[in-house]
Parts: structure tokens; C-alpha cells; sequence
């Protein structure tokens, strides 16, 4: 999943890139907010790491302008600002959850995935396609029930497949969304290697990576088993 780190803090904006690295993200950072608002409309972001203060335009009003463009594109707010008034005016500009520093990188990473959830982007918890069982939480992926070990760019690509099916994803969405240079995923064969081992590690699933020439790729998968009949009242 693709995030947008805004942060002045050349430190603390290294630490956030390198910890969102580790744990599977594609990370853009940038310094302050008019580079975040040119990213915001360059990109597809699965979520946005925004701090209050920065130079130019401030952390508020990015999300302002964001909300104005109708993009509902999932907002953390980092802030030394912790008074309700400054909780209530980051809130009520469209920021979907707030975050006072000093933080705990383990809380950070708990308020991203409690973002994903979100009904507002229609995620379950937990990703299944056919006999797939894929938790964004712990990274983990089964099988009919048997663990699958997947490496980092195969999760993300599955993941990312998972969260659109049934819709196909181009190319492209996959290079921005699984590698942190886009461009020179889409100029080599890299996807279409890491594309030929995930579909390898499915051989045996009841879910698939199809195809579809000259657009791109989608997961299919076999619609869940209807639930059984009630049982009439007075028997079973």
C-alpha cells in the first residue's frame, strides 16, 4: 500500500519513512505542504500521514483543499497541538484520525490499519478471495487454512488485488502501489516476475491472477458458499 508522509522534521520524517518501509509500506515523503498537495494530485494514495506545521501550507489546509477535491483518501494528523480546540479544528477539516507527539511508532502503525478498516473505504479486516485469507494486519496469508509465505512485493501485489477485485489493476497501479520507483517497475520485467512466482505460490488455490490483455490484472475467485437453510422451528 502506497502512503504520503508530510513532515518538516527532516528527522522525524526519516524515522517514519524507514519504519513504514519495514513493515511493507511504499512510502513518499515530503518536507511541507504544497509538495504534499502536488503528490495528493499526482498519486493514489491508500493513506496520508499529514504533520500540522509546515511551511507554506499548513498541514490544515492541505486537508481542506484535499476534502474540497472530494478525494476521501484516509488522513492521520501529527501534532504537538493537543488542546480540544486544535483536536476539534483537524477533525472538523476532513483528518480522519489525530496523533500527539511525542508517539509511539507502534501506535502509529495501529491507527494506519484501524484507518484502512474504515467503512468508508468498504475494507474488511481481513481480505478473502476463494480458499485466500489475507490479514493486512499481521501480514499474514493462508490457503485453505495452510499458511502461504509470500514475500513482501508478492503480499502487496495480492493485497492490492484483493482490495479491488473484482476490477482489473493496470500496470501502473501496481508499480505505484508496490514499489517506491514506479517508473522503472513499469519500464523492466519486474512485475511480470514477481507476477509469475505469486501466481506459482497459488497453484492449487481456488482463486487466480487473470490476464486481461492490454489492461492489467485482477484476482478471481468463486463466490463464497450461500449459507444453509434455516432449520424449520422444532427440528434439528
Amino acid at each position: 500500500m502506497r502512503l504520503l508522509v508530510a513532515e518538516d522534521d527532516p528527522g522525524l520524517r526519516s524515522v517514519l519513512e524507514r519504519a513504514l518501509r519495514r513493515n511493507g509500506y511504499v512510502v513518499d515523503a515530503v518536507a511541507d505542504g504544497d509538495r504534499a498537495l502536488v503528490h495528493l494530485g499526482s498519486y493514489d494514495y491508500d493513506a496520508v500521514v499529514l504533520d500540522w506545521r509546515m511551511p507554506g501550507v499548513s498541514g490544515v489546509e492541505v486537508v481542506r483543499q484535499v476534502r474540497r477535491r472530494g478525494t476521501q483518501v484516509p488522513i492521520l494528523m501529527l501534532t504537538a497541538r493537543d488542546a480540544t480546540a486544535d483536536r476539534v479544528e483537524g477533525l472538523d477539516a476532513g483528518a480522519d484520525d489525530y496523533l500527539v507527539k511525542p508517539f509511539q511508532l507502534a501506535e502509529l502503525l495501529a491507527r494506519l490499519r484501524a484507518l484502512q478498516r474504515r467503512p468508508m473505504v468498504a475494507l474488511d479486516p481481513v481480505l478473502r478471495a476463494g480458499d485466500i485469507v489475507l490479514d493486512p494486519a499481521t501480514r499474514e496469508v493462508c490457503r485453505d487454512g495452510e499458511p502461504l509465505a509470500l514475500t513482501g512485493r508478492e503480499f502487496a501485489i495480492l493485497e492490492l488485488l484483493c482490495r479491488r477485485r473484482p476490477a482489473v489493476v493496470g500496470r501502473r497501479a501496481l508499480a505505484v502501489h508496490v514499489w517506491d520507483d514506479e517508473a522503472e517497475a513499469v519500464g523492466s520485467n519486474t512485475i511480470d516476475v514477481h507476477l509469475t512466482r505469486l501466481r506459482s505460490k497459488l497453484t492449487g488455490s481456488s482463486a487466480h491472477i487473470e490476464t486481461v490483455r492490454g489492461v492489467g490484472y485482477r484476482l478471481v475467485a468463486p463466490p463464497p458458499p450461500p449459507p444453509p437453510p434455516p432449520v424449520p422451528e422444532g427440528e434439528g
